[in-house]
């Protein structure tokens, strides 16, 4: 059973057949002569060690806040994101000091006394380093209730 196709009909699909192909030649050529190379080393992750209550992802927010999020890459010794350009000891303090303004989720309490943060400009891997004492944070009651 034949199925009859007029020229022009034939002839409008050869052609858009040919459009796509050439259209998804051209794109993928595009792509693979594009000059864009970061020529740094991207943030690879964030590892956290030493946290006990404190849940990872409130310490890997504040982390991210410093600067040292996915995109962002390490060229030289300056950190670049996708809105700025910091010293990378700049963005490390940066770092240590939002992890040790970390709240355990839903309370103010913020238990992180110290924070160490080392990166590794080879791998782009960010470690912190986390000590939580429950001994100098001072918590209130603020319900208003009798205490």
């Amino acid at each position: 059973m034949l199925i009859k196709i007029r020229r022009d009909t034939l002839v409008i699909l050869l052609l858009a057949f040919i459009l796509i192909l050439s259209g998804r030649a051209m794109t993928y050529l595009a792509y693979a002569s594009s000059m864009e190379d970061t020529g740094g080393v991207p943030i690879a992750g964030v590892i956290v060690k030493g946290n006990d209550i404190v849940p990872l992802s409130s310490i890997k927010t504040n982390v991210y806040a410093a600067g040292f999020r996915p995109g962002s890459y390490i060229k030289g010794d300056v950190l670049v994101t996708s809105k700025r350009k910091v010293p990378l000891s700049e963005a490390i303090e940066n770092a240590e000091k939002f992890v040790k303004m970390t709240t355990i989720p839903g309370t103010r309490v913020t238990p992180i006394a110290a924070a160490d943060v080392k990166v590794d400009t080879s791998t782009g891997i960010v470690t912190v380093n986390v000590i939580e004492d429950f001994a100098t944070v001072k918590v209130t009651n603020r319900t208003g209730g009798v205490d």
